[in-house]
């Protein structure tokens, strides 16, 4: 854990924060439209594409807070 505490503190140093957060911003809406259209075009049980859905939920919120918790740490 401390091993990715070290590069994430890195990265915020070298200045690429913004890019990151954005990679992954992006990378999360992907996988929202990816849950969305496997739901409506696929017949697979419905926890595919709820779990896209909510792992793109959450690499959408989670690098504004990562970085605000690596600002106060």
């Amino acid at each position: 854990m401390d091993e990715i505490l070290d590069v994430a503190e890195l990265v915020v140093d070298s200045g690429f924060e913004e890019a990151i957060a954005w990679l992954l911003r992006i990378v999360g809406i992907l996988c929202i439209l990816a849950g969305i259209g496997i739901w409506l075009f696929v017949d697979v049980t419905i926890l595919v594409p709820i779990g896209l859905i909510v792992l793109g939920l959450l690499l959408v919120a989670i690098p504004q807070v990562l970085l605000l918790f690596l600002e106060l740490a």
